[in-house]
């Protein structure tokens, strides 16, 4: 199976424009052979949380007609972004779509970095999917700072790790470039990173989405500056 981690920069609270963008990067995974495509934390608004906490019409749910774009893809893809919940306060969740467009399965950060406890609701129970015969597990951002988490998942037996990011430029290259090839060899997992690139809201996205081995080896790497997608092998 091959695989793709995207990288962006989003259009500011803009979910329309985002899920086109979203769709077109879709579109070149699946050109390039791939099955499952993923993207960076928030990837439908960018990382806004303050428009976040005040306008309720850029938070989703699944069945959201501005999501038909990326749900006709024909490519299964996993889409990070603010969802409804029951709490009158957004999660930080996590969409997969399969090639037809169908809901395969939701997830909702768990480990909320700093002041986004302030804006969203934490989510409490794992997220895992199969496709074509491979499980997945999910998380995002610095749910991948918490070693358990991962754990979980390889104990469940999933293969390959999914994780929706955003890590800055300066200390965020170090943490992107060193936690996910370990995490890829401690826990003998593929390991997917998809970060953004260029501004995210109070950020600069450091761009480096990658796909590891399950030895923690580089099996390929976006560049710093651009938008673009990244496809390996995961056998």
């Amino acid at each position: 199976m091959r695989i793709a981690a995207a990288q962006l920069t989003c259009a500011p609270a803009d979910v329309p424009a985002n899920a086109r963008w979203l769709a077109a990067l879709a579109a070149r995974a699946r050109a390039e052979g791939a099955a499952l495509v993923v993207f960076p934390e928030l990837a439908l608004t960018g990382y806004e949380t303050e428009a976040l906490r005040l306008r309720e019409e850029l938070w989703v749910r699944p069945d959201d007609p501005r999501l038909d774009p990326v749900r006709a893809s024909g490519v299964a893809t996993v889409v990070n972004c603010a969802t409804v919940t029951e709490d009158g306060r957004p999660a930080i969740g996590t969409l997969v779509f399969g090639r037809d467009g169908e809901l395969i399965t939701t997830y909702r950060k768990q480990h909320l970095f700093a002041h986004e406890s302030d804006v969203f609701v934490a989510g409490t129970e794992d997220g895992a999917f199969t496709l074509d015969g491979v499980r997945f597990s999910l998380a995002t951002c610095f749910d991948n700072h918490f070693p358990a988490l991962v754990a979980r998942g390889a104990a469940a037996g999933c293969r390959v790790h999914l994780a929706s990011a955003l890590y800055g430029t300066g200390d965020g290259i170090g943490e992107l470039t060193t936690l996910y090839p370990r995490l890829a060899e401690e826990h003998g997992l593929h390991v997917l990173v998809a970060n953004h690139v260029g501004p995210a809201g109070p950020w600069t996205g450091c761009g480096r989405s990658a796909v590891y081995a399950p030895d923690g080896t580089l099996l390929a790497e976006a560049d710093a500056v651009s938008p673009m997608i990244v496809t390996a092998d995961i056998g």
